[in-house]
């Protein structure tokens, strides 16, 4: 008993004799093992109700459950989702400041010259939520209504027709330019700071054209409020199958985009990797899979370094992509 209590009473000396570094390294692994302690904040570079936020919300709101603690969801829309992206890479690494991004956020660097943080290096991915085509939608009054009929229309009427994204170097906005690129056409781009606000202007008719993913197009398409020209996609999606693509009406054209988590790049590979093994498991249930297939969204999941793969080949895909293009922001 007197040995026990020695034990005990010489324990606080022990710890009290930890070098500095090491007491340091004791309390991040207590602060990872009981990760998280609060409120995770969750950054989205795009207006509320788009594909962005949907996707956010796809894995947040389960995510705040298996964890425990709420994701708080803020909105930063503008530059092309680099605003939010900006405060993430600034941000301390703790796993407390996530961001959703989109394709736009691997075409960024190509696109612009000078930034305020390295897309490549500031941040490092968590789990890729899912992929989604993109569909091309038309304003009602538009005189064509189908692939062919709009590139002959734009053939005679070379910049006289508007079309809307949700920002520059979007990729809504970058499969247009890859459209006319491959068409000879000239059309004139105007960017949005989301998708709905662009959505809006192309039922109202500011804007005749608009490539998006189907959770924002479809159901306006149904609705009789805009018409649906074509799927960017090698064949009908299950979720939408009255949607023809470009290719089975004699215009092979394949665009989408992405989803993906992140958080900045010194993140202890523990939290990272709790945080992965969650989403992943999320995304692989049944009632997730279904409602990202009933929007347009093949489900993602997998590892930290299939994550990071897949990231990096769409920081040079995207870069060869603006090259071919000559894609240019004024």
């Amino acid at each position: 008993m007197k040995n026990d209590r020695r034990k005990l009473l010489h324990l606080p000396l022990g710890l009290g004799a930890l070098t500095g570094l090491e007491a340091m390294g004791l309390n991040t692994a207590l602060a990872q093992a009981t990760y998280p302690t609060k409120p995770i904040k969750m950054l989205v570079g795009y207006t509320p109700g788009g594909f962005t936020d949907n996707m956010a919300r796809t894995i947040g709101e389960p995510l705040a459950k298996a964890l425990g603690q709420p994701v708080l969801f803020d909105y930063k829309p503008g530059a092309n989702s680099m605003i939010a992206v900006d405060m993430v890479a600034k941000s301390p690494p703790d796993g407390y400041t996530l961001t959703t991004v989109i394709a736009a956020h691997a075409a960024n660097p190509a696109l612009y010259a000078k930034m305020t943080f390295n897309a490549a290096s500031d941040l490092t991915p968590v789990v890729l939520t899912g992929v989604a085509p993109l569909i091309l939608s038309a304003n009602l009054n538009a005189p064509f209504s189908t692939p062919a009929e709009l590139i002959a229309y734009a053939k005679a009427n070379p910049s006289k027709l508007n079309f809307g994204s949700s920002g520059k170097g979007a990729a809504a906005h970058l499969a247009m330019e890859q459209f006319m690129a491959n068409h000879g056409l000239s059309m004139q781009h105007v960017p949005y700071k989301g998708t709905q606000p662009a959505l809006t202007d192309l039922i109202g008719g500011a804007i005749q054209l608009m490539f998006d993913v189907p959770l924002a197009m479809a159901q306006h398409g149904k609705a009789g409020k805009i018409k649906l020209i074509g799927m960017a996609s090698e064949q009908r999606l299950p979720g939408y199958p009255d949607i023809p693509t470009f290719k089975e009406q004699g215009t092979p054209f394949i665009a989408n985009t992405w989803a993906m988590v992140l958080a900045p790049s010194k993140t202890p590979q523990e939290i990272l990797r709790k945080l992965n093994a969650e989403a992943s498991r999320i995304l692989a249930t049944p009632s997730v899979r279904e409602k990202l297939q009933s929007t347009g969204v093949v489900p993602g999941g997998g590892s930290l370094e299939e994550a990071a793969k897949f990231l990096a080949e769409e920081f040079d895909r995207h870069a060869k992509l603006i090259k071919s293009a000559n894609i240019r922001l004024d």
